[in-house]
Formats: structure tokens, C-alpha cells, sequence
């Protein structure tokens, strides 16, 4: 829905409210054309059930708001004497429309001195239920959002089964598009294969102020572009129609931010013509082909275990001369050189052409790829047959424009285009695992809104091979995600500060007894 059509229909939902509620208003003393009045009119409702001022903002905040919605018709027919359980089943049960039912059919009489504490033990559970889911979305939505590491896109950085906290503060909380879904789950009831959400209707797009911007190398989570075809890299032409924050969560590094010109050169990335510096604790795999001279017995199982290689690693013929490791860093490599029985150690670099390289003109591989350009907002590019692969996408799915090719004349909502202007920025994100990643390099630029946050802290990490306690990695619990210096655990300084917390109540406890 675009801005328009939402005051429209925010304005129908005045009328509604006062059609359906101005008796009621006067009932409670107060005068009717206060039910008509914008936002005014809620507040003065709050007054009337007799609950806090500020349950205002509560009612315009996405998501939270459906949640909102019943408790406030729940507690205006409790202000008007209607008590029952099938009072509040109507109610709820009609959406509301139960109150302009009353509004017109009743004589109701107004209760300003009326208990509102619950009533049994069951309506205390409810109550407590819901303020707590209220406050968890509102968490959830705007600060802090759980998520757990699939994948090994980012081996060494972050590792599969690392449990983050990602912050919506650091670039911005973005309010919610999708105004109707389940609050605090994604895109799928849990333990069902039923969405959790509608489609329409949906909230343009805006973005809270942010303490920070992108940086180049920051980890960042962002709802999957390409997550609106039937599957990856299908050709076939057909739809998945997900709202932007239904689409799935992904986690990469931003290697390109707007305005940089981007190329990759045997596996290296270089940004402005100069190979980007990466921070200290990111560790960029690659594979490589370990040739062995046959003749010194080597344990790999051991080796590789001891030098934590975690992808798959096998040999590529049966004379078993040549091992192939799918990811391994660096410094791997180097001590590879060095073991006894292993004659060369070589990177692999793509050569040939690939398939399903964006921007999909079959020029380059994951290996040796651009130079491209990452679109800015407000900058403008030349528009050719040749040029428009690269920013097709971004015309037509991420910037909703009308584009039609007849030959080599390129129309944008009808006029002919021999530029274009971005309507927001994007950046470019990769895996630090360069042979394992879907990334960039297959599905192209990521808009900025579908940046959902900043990884910052791991609260736990969990290892599916390990056994028992051994799970656990106990050296990546209560770790920060970025940094200076390698990570380091503050677990132990949480149990102290814990455990000082527990004792010291204690003692206050008994120091409390002891006066009394």
C-alpha cells in the first residue's frame, strides 16, 4: 500500500470508531466529537477504560498493535458493565464490531471506580502473558533479535551452530512492512509448514535512525534477495510472492558498500582498484589440491581435525595422490607446505566461465569477476542493452519500475531511459568461505531495506560432531562477533559477576531480617 492509500485507510478507521463508539464517549461524560478526532480520540478512550496515556503509542506500532487491538475492546465493553466470557467472545470474535452493537442497541452505564486488576488466577495469567509477548516483539522488532548460525559461509568468523544476538540499533531497526503476522516467528508457524504472516497489507518502507552506518567487512544479517524464486538458481520464471521482511534470513560480509567499484581477481577482492584489508579476525578460505609423494603414510583424519578444517575434504582419484580440502585458510595451507609427505599445496582459482555468476552475461566465475559498479542512492548510471543486466533486478523486484525492451530502446514507466537514478542504496555481501557460499557473486546487489541488523555477541555455540558437555564450545560463549584482537569469552567474568550478585543479595536479605 503506498502512503496515500494508507491514509485513506487510516481515516476510514476513524469513522468506524466514531460511528461505532460516540454514545459510548457520552456515556463516560465525555462529548462525542472526541470519538472523531485522530490519535486525540484514542487517548481520550485511555481515560474513559481507565489505563495509561501512553498504551497510545502502543496502538501504532506495527505487530504490536494486533495484539493491542482486542485488549482495548476487551476493556471498553468491561467500562460499559459488559463482563462476561461471552461478552468477550463476541467482542473478539467480531473484531471489535460487537462495540458498535452496544453503541447502539444498549443502554449502557458507565463504570469509572471499575476493579482492573484481573479477577482469578487465570485472567492474571493471560494479562501476564500478554505484556510479556508485547514487550518481547517490541524487543524482538527494535533492539535485540536472536538468530543461530546455519551454514559455513563465515567458517572461523562465525561458525555453525554460534547463537548470536543481532542488533536493530546499530544501522537502524527497520519498522516491520508486514503489518499482519504472528509476533516474535519469522515466515512459518512453528511446527507447521503454514506462513505466519498475510501479504497485504503492507507498510512502506522506513528505518529508525541508526548509530552506525555499513561499514566495509562488518557481518551483517539481511533478508535473502533472491528469496521470491521458486528455487535457487531456477530459470523457470516462477514466483514466490514474500513480503521483504518474510523473505529469509542470511548473514554474510559487506565487502562493498555504495559507490565502490568492485572486482575480484583470482579469489582476492579489490575495491577501487586497491585489494580489500580485512580485520583480523577474518579468516578467508578457499580450496585447494594437496599433492602427496606416496611414499610417507600421512593420518589426514587426524591432521585435519587438529587443524579444525570443518568442510569436507577427500581424494580425487584412485591412485589417492591428490587430496582436495573445500576450505581452508591461509595459514592451513602454510603448515600443509610443511608436513612430511606432501609435496605442493595449490590454491584453486576458477579460469573457466560459470554458470549462475551474476549479473548471468557468462563472462566470469566466482574466481575472476567485474569490475561492477555498487549503485548508490541518487547516483545515475548510463542505460544500455549492455549495461542493463547488471541493474535489471534492482528496476524492476527492489524499485517496483515498469521496464520494457523493444530491441535496443529501454522504457521505464513508459518513457524512454537512456539513464537511471537509484531510489536507495545497496551493497555487496560474501561469504569468508569462497568456495562454499551462496552469496553475491550468484544473485547481485542487496538493498538497503533488506538490511535487518548487526551480529554482536555469541551467547553460545553449539557443536553437533561433539559429545556431551563437549557440545558446547565453552571458548565462544559470551563472545563479542567484532572487535580488535582475537575473541575472547566473558563467560567466566559473567559467573563471577553472578555469583557476587546472589551472594550480596543474600547477605541484604539477612541485614533486612536482622533491623526488622
Amino acid at each position: 500500500m503506498t502512503l496515500s492509500l494508507w491514509f485513506v485507510f487510516f481515516l476510514a478507521v476513524q469513522v468506524i470508531h466514531f460511528l461505532g463508539t460516540w454514545k459510548l464517549y457520552k456515556t463516560a461524560g465525555r462529548k462525542a466529537w472526541e470519538a472523531a478526532i485522530p490519535v486525540y480520540n484514542a487517548i481520550v478512550l485511555m481515560k474513559i477504560i481507565g489505563r495509561p496515556t501512553w498504551w497510545t503509542i502502543l496502538l501504532f506500532i506495527p505487530i504490536i498493535n494486533l495484539i493491542m487491538f482486542p485488549v482495548i475492546w476487551v476493556e471498553t465493553i468491561r467500562s460499559f458493565g459488559k463482563k462476561t466470557f461471552i461478552d468477550t467472545l463476541l467482542v473478539i470474535g467480531t473484531f471489535g464490531f460487537y462495540i458498535f452493537y452496544l453503541n447502539y442497541t444498549q443502554t449502557l452505564a458507565y463504570e469509572p471506580d471499575r476493579n482492573l486488576n484481573p479477577e482469578h488466577k487465570a485472567a492474571d495469567t493471560v494479562s501476564s502473558l500478554i505484556f510479556a509477548v508485547i514487550v518481547a516483539t517490541i524487543v524482538h522488532t527494535y533492539f535485540i533479535q536472536p538468530y543461530t548460525i546455519p551454514t559455513s559461509s563465515l567458517e572461523k568468523s562465525l561458525l555453525v551452530g554460534d547463537f548470536l544476538f543481532v542488533s536493530k540499533m546499530n544501522y537502524g531497526a527497520r519498522v516491520p512492512m508486514t503489518t499482519v503476522a504472528m509476533p516474535m516467528v519469522h515466515d512459518t508457524i512453528p511446527m507447521t509448514k503454514q506462513k505466519s504472516y498475510l501479504n497485504w497489507p503492507q507498510l512502506p518502507y522506513f528505518r529508525l535512525p541508526g548509530l552506525q552506518t555499513i561499514n566495509r567487512t562488518d557481518i551483517v544479517v539481511f533478508n535473502w534477495p533472491a528469496d521470491t524464486v521458486y528455487k535457487f538458481r531456477d530459470r523457470s520464471g516462477l514466483r514466490v510472492n514474500k513480503p521483504i521482511d518474510k523473505k529469509s534470513n542470511y548473514v554474510k560480509r559487506c565487502v562493498g558498500v555504495p559507490g565502490d567499484s568492485l572486482s575480484i581477481k583470482d579469489g582476492l577482492v579489490y575495491i577501487n582498484g586497491k585489494e580489500l584489508a580485512l580485520p583480523e579476525r577474518a579468516k578467508p578460505q578457499f580450496s585447494y589440491n594437496v599433492a602427496l609423494d606416496g611414499k610417507t603414510p600421512i593420518d589426514f583424519e587426524y591432521l585435519l581435525k587438529d587443524m579444525d578444517v570443518t568442510d569436507g575434504a577427500g581424494f580425487i582419484n584412485e591412485s589417492r595422490d591428490t587430496l582436495f580440502v573445500s576450505a581452508l585458510t591461509a595459514a592451513g595451507a602454510e603448515r600443509l607446505k610443511h608436513v612430511p609427505g606432501i609435496s605442493s599445496v595449490n590454491r584453486i582459482i576458477s579460469k573457466d566461465v560459470e554458470d549462475g555468476i551474476f549479473p548471468h552475461i557468462h563472462k566470469w566465475n566466482r574466481d575472476n569477476f567485474g569490475p561492477i559498479y555498487i549503485p548508490q542512492k541518487g547516483k545515475t548510471v548510463a542505460l544500455t542493452t549492455e549495461t542493463l543486466p547488471f541493474y535489471k533486478t534492482i528496476i524492476t523486484d527492489y524499485e517496483k519500475k515498469d521496464l520494457k525492451v523493444n530491441g535496443n530502446e529501454i522504457r521505464i514507466d513508459g518513457k524512454v531511459a537512456t539513464t537511471y537514478t537509484f531510489d536507495q542504496n545497496y551493497y555487496w555481501m560474501m561469504g569468508d568461505n569462497r568456495h562454499n557460499s551462496e552469496d553475491s557473486r550468484y544473485w547481485g546487489y542487496v538493498p538497503e531495506n533488506h538490511i535487518v541488523g548487526k551480529p554482536i555477541f555469541i551467547w553460545m555455540s553449539w557443536d553437533t560432531n561433539g559429545k556431551g558437555l563437549n557440545k558446547i564450545r565453552w571458548d565462544r560463549v559470551f563472545t563479542t562477533v567484532s572487535g580488535e584482537g582475537q575473541p575472547q569469552s566473558y563467560f567466566k567474568l559473567f559467573l563471577i559477576a553472578l555469583a557476587i550478585f546472589f551472594v550480596g543479595e543474600y547477605f541484604w536479605k539477612k541485614r533486612k531480617v536482622k533491623k526488622a
